[in-house]
C-alpha cells in the first residue's frame, strides 16, 4: 500500500517493534499522508473521550452486569465494523455530491482511495481479531494459548490504533478537514440509536440507560461541534466548500509560544550610548585601566594617603 505520498507507513518497523502494540499501531493507523492536526486540543480531547469510554463500557459489562460477557463484547467490535462499512462511504458521498457544486471530484480521488483503504485495513483486522479469539476458544488445549496470544496482541493492536483513528478518521482529513468530526457524530448516533429503539439498557436502570447510551454521541458530537467552529472561524475552512477552494492554512503552528520574553539583539540592559561592556574592555566604562575611577590613576595612588605616600602597606 502507497500513500499520496508514495508512503504508508509513519515511522520505521523493525522486528522488534512488533513486540509493541503500540508501536505498530501508531506507524499503521496514522499514515504518513495524514495531515498534521491544526487543533492539538482538540485531538486530546477525542483521545480522552475513546479512552473513557471503553473504561466505561467495560465497567458497565465488569461491574454493572456483574459478569464480562466476552461473547457480547465480539458480538459489538463486529456490529461496530459493519457500521463504519455502512456508514463512512454513503456520509462521504452525501459530501462529494454537495461539493460537486462548486469544484471537481477528480481532484480528490488519490486522499479518497487512501482513506478507503485504511478503513478496510481497519475492518478487516477486527474481524481476524473475533475470528482468532472464537478460534482459540473452541479448540482449547495448546491452541488456545497460540492462538489466544495471537488474538491478545491483535486486541492491543487495535486498542491503540482506535485511539490513533479517533482523531484522523481513517485520513479523512486529507479529503477535508471537517470530514473527521462529521464522521464521527454521525457513527457515534448510529451506533447509540439501535440501543434507544430496542430499549437495551445494558442492565442499567432507566435513568443510567439512557446516560449512558446517550453519553457517547453527546460527547462526540460537542467535541465535533467545537473543532468545526474553530476551523471556521480562525482558519475559515467550512464544512459544504470544496477542498480546492479552501484557504491554505499557516506555516506557523497556531499554539507556538510566546516569544515576548526573548531580549533583542545586543546590550538590552545598557543605557543609550554608553554600554556596559565596550568591545576590548568588559569591565571599563571606559579605555584604560578596567580598575581605575576614569581619570587614569589606579585606586591605589589616594590623593592623600595617611599611611604612605609611595606604599600604603609598607612601614
Amino acid at each position: 500500500m502507497a500513500g499520496s505520498q508514495g508512503r504508508w507507513l509513519s515511522g520505521t518497523l523493525t522486528v522488534r517493534s512488533f513486540l509493541q502494540p503500540k508501536a505498530v499501531a501508531q506507524a499503521v493507523f496514522h499514515p504518513a499522508w495524514i495531515p498534521a492536526s491544526v487543533d492539538p486540543s482538540v485531538e486530546r480531547l477525542k483521545r480522552v473521550r475513546v479512552i473513557a469510554g471503553a473504561v466505561a463500557a467495560f465497567g458497565v459489562y465488569t461491574f454493572v452486569q456483574g459478569k464480562f460477557d466476552f461473547t457480547e463484547v465480539l458480538e459489538n467490535m463486529l456490529t461496530a465494523a459493519a457500521v463504519l462499512l455502512f456508514i463512512t462511504p454513503l456520509t462521504v458521498g452525501v459530501m462529494l455530491f454537495v461539493w460537486r457544486r462548486t469544484g471537481r471530484i477528480r481532484q480528490l480521488r488519490v486522499p479518497l482511495f487512501n482513506s478507503l483503504k485504511l478503513l478496510l485495513l481497519f475492518i478487516g483486522m477486527v474481524v481476524a481479531t473475533v475470528f482468532l479469539w472464537q478460534l482459540s476458544t473452541s479448540l482449547g488445549g495448546i491452541m488456545l494459548a497460540v492462538l489466544g496470544l495471537a488474538a491478545l496482541w491483535l486486541t492491543g493492536f487495535l486498542a491503540y490504533g482506535a485511539v490513533q483513528l479517533s482523531g484522523n478518521f481513517f485520513g479523512s482529513a486529507a479529503v477535508h478537514r471537517c470530514l473527521p468530526p462529521l464522521l464521527a457524530m454521525v457513527t457515534a448516533w448510529l451506533m447509540a440509536i439501535p440501543d434507544l429503539v430496542t430499549g437495551d439498557l445494558h442492565g442499567l436502570s432507566f435513568t443510567m440507560g439512557i446516560v449512558f447510551i446517550l453519553g457517547a454521541p453527546v460527547t462526540v458530537t460537542a467535541i465535533a461541534f467545537l473543532e468545526m467552529n474553530r476551523l471556521r472561524r480562525r482558519y475559515g475552512i467550512r464544512l459544504g466548500a470544496h477542498p480546492a477552494t479552501l484557504p491554505p492554512l499557516p506555516t506557523t503552528p497556531a499554539y507556538a509560544p510566546n516569544a515576548g520574553f526573548v531580549p533583542p539583539p545586543g546590550q538590552p540592559y545598557a543605557p543609550p550610548g554608553q554600554p556596559y561592556a565596550p568591545p576590548g574592555q568588559p569591565y571599563a566604562p571606559g579605555n584604560g585601566n578596567p580598575y581605575a575611577p576614569g581619570n587614569g590613576a589606579p585606586y591605589t595612588q589616594w590623593p592623600q594617603n595617611p599611611y604612605n605616600r609611595q606604599n600604603p602597606y609598607g612601614p
